[in-house]
């Protein structure tokens, strides 16, 4: 696989085989393919038509990722190469025969995939364990329309506030996810938090840990990342780069260490580091991935004579996206500074050769626009 990087200058804009007859009467749009790593090419094909069940948006506003960058990387278990994007929120244009929740002019937000509510993971109430998550996944948010499938227009697409611009509405998916793993921790009182890792992720964490009336402590290594995590709410910070985490986790939180370690680098050496971080009958919330067949070992003695918890925590169900959903909604997690600039969709292919640099946190793709929208 080649590790270059096509920018939409210096190589052709792609068509798309379709038959002479579909192209003449179908209009045209722009998207994104990631064709493998590290090659993003923008493509013209035909403005989708909706099937049965299915509903057409204009996207308005496309947000990146670290699952994107992941992917973009080294590719990943769950995401197919091919259409490129998944955080985003638009207007409906077209609905599909059946489709009642929503009508043409609608302002929405989608998730990109949706549980099946009747494997024993969803009747069991751990929807996003589902068996059939991945099917009907909707994929191609950086593009001018996107087809959103029957499955996830079924459940998933919601309507978008009307207090929210559509880059603040796009964070629907990444925050259903950040709450899901906050539903993982609330069997233990949390009083002292440590956030390993400042991508959107990450920062998400850190809002969310501040709304709930934690004490954060912020651990990243870019000072401009650390700052940022200050403007969210974080109390203290460690700058992995100048200082050492364990001895200055310590310092920051009473010399006992945090309750909870909530480790978002998706590294595996930080996977086995964070364990040792906890206090005593503390907990490790692993959020990010690790590649595929990756192994990990962990210091038994730490785990079991102290009994630090190792926790995990994957995607969403449908009760964090509603939750998700009214945190935006009301304003109580504000995700505006942790949008890094404001691109347009031509731009694609250099705002990933940028975060590939480790340049920005998060930046919103805008078909039409290179303002807030």
């Amino acid at each position: 696989m080649t590790s270059e990087i096509s920018s939409v200058s210096d190589s052709p804009t792609l068509t798309e085989h379709v038959p002479q007859r579909d192209q003449e009467s179908r209009e045209l749009m722009r998207q994104a393919l990631l064709r493998e790593p590290r090659h993003i090419e923008l493509v013209t094909r035909p403005v989708p038509a909706p099937g049965p069940g299915e509903v057409v948006l204009r996207v308005r506003a496309a947000l990146t990722c670290g699952t994107d960058l992941k992917t973009y990387r080294r590719g990943h278990p769950k995401v197919p190469f091919g259409p490129f994007g998944h955080e985003c929120a638009g207007d409906v244009v077209a609905t599909g025969r059946g489709v009642r929740r929503v009508r043409e002019g609608d302002a929405v937000v989608p998730t990109p995939t949706a549980s099946c509510g009747e494997c024993p993971s969803c009747r069991a109430g751990r929807e996003n364990l589902c068996e059939r998550q991945f099917e009907g996944i909707v994929l191609g948010a950086y593009a001018d329309y996107l087809l959103i499938s029957e499955k996830v227009a079924a459940s998933n697409l919601l309507r978008k506030p009307s207090t929210l611009t559509y880059i603040e509405a796009a964070f629907l998916e990444p925050l259903s996810c950040v709450i899901h793993a906050w539903d993982r921790l609330r069997s233990i009182p949390v009083e002292q938090v440590a956030v390993v890792g400042l991508g959107g992720i990450g920062l998400l964490h850190v809002r969310v840990a501040k709304a709930l009336g934690a004490r954060v402590i912020a651990v990243g290594r870019r000072a401009e990342r650390l700052t940022l995590a200050k403007q969210l709410g974080a109390d203290a910070v460690v700058d992995t780069d100048h200082d050492e985490v364990s001895a200055g986790l310590r310092e920051v939180s009473g010399g006992l260490g945090p309750d909870v370690i909530i480790e978002c680098t998706g590294s595996p050496h930080m996977w086995v580091e964070v364990a040792g971080w906890a206090r005593r009958g503390g907990r490790v919330l692993l959020f990010a991935g690790l590649a595929a067949g990756a192994q990990v070992a962990f210091d038994a003695t730490r785990l079991h004579y102290d009994e630090v918890d190792i926790v995990n925590s994957f995607h969403y169900r449908p009760s964090d996206v509603l939750e998700a959903h009214r945190l935006l909604a009301t304003g109580q997690i504000d995700v505006r500074p942790i949008i890094s600039d404001v691109r347009d969709l031509t731009s694609i292919v250099d705002v990933f050769a940028s975060l590939d640099r480790g340049n920005g946190v998060k930046y919103a793709i805008l078909p039409e626009a290179t303002g807030w929208a």
